[in-house]
């Protein structure tokens, strides 16, 4: 099985400093969708991981990020792309909980539930913490320099082995080549 984990905010869609509350703020970043596209027509399982700490601190209920991640599925499919789970942690930052990333109990999850080694599997973020999740299960982890990518990589300290592309096509082109 050929699978690769996504972070969404940054990732697959436009990030907001406010988070994003409502299915009106989810924006595709330019490319992403049929990125996601490409990889599902060369065989990939796409699972995204992602903190939604919005939840927890009572920005956006359960149904609101359902209604988000709604928008996402049928945006994708209008593409003839597809995600095949969303995992999250619904989390504050202040929870201690297990599966919040830069804690790789999300990415643990994803490996039980699909019953599969995560050793080597690309793991796509924009943000050290999910750099970090992704070394921790020993997936290969790939920076993309959008969302919080520039200020991730001018911050310093990538684990060693990331490999860095302007976005999620450029990412995927890679990974399919």
């Amino acid at each position: 099985m050929k699978l690769i984990i996504l972070d969404r905010d940054g990732v697959i869609n436009h990030d907001s400093a406010d988070y994003i509350k409502t299915p009106a703020e989810w924006k595709p970043i330019a490319g992403s969708l049929e990125a996601i596209a490409r990889l599902n027509q060369y065989g990939y399982r796409v699972v995204i991981a992602t903190n939604q700490s919005g939840v927890g601190r009572g920005l956006l209920d359960m149904a609101t990020l359902n209604a988000i991640h709604d928008k996402m599925h049928k945006a994708l499919a209008h593409v003839g792309g597809r995600v095949d789970a969303v995992f999250f942690c619904p989390h504050p930052q202040d929870a201690d909980c297990v599966c919040r990333k830069p804690k790789p109990g999300l990415l643990r999850d994803i490996a039980r539930r699909f019953n599969t080694d995560l050793s080597g599997v690309p793991s796509v973020g924009d943000a050290l913490r999910d750099l970090q999740a992704a070394v921790e299960v020993g997936a290969q982890p790939i920076l993309v320099l959008t969302g919080k990518g520039r200020k991730t990589v001018a911050a310093g300290g990538l684990p060693a082995g990331t490999r860095t592309h302007a976005d999620l096509a450029e990412a995927v082109a890679s990974i399919v080549r």
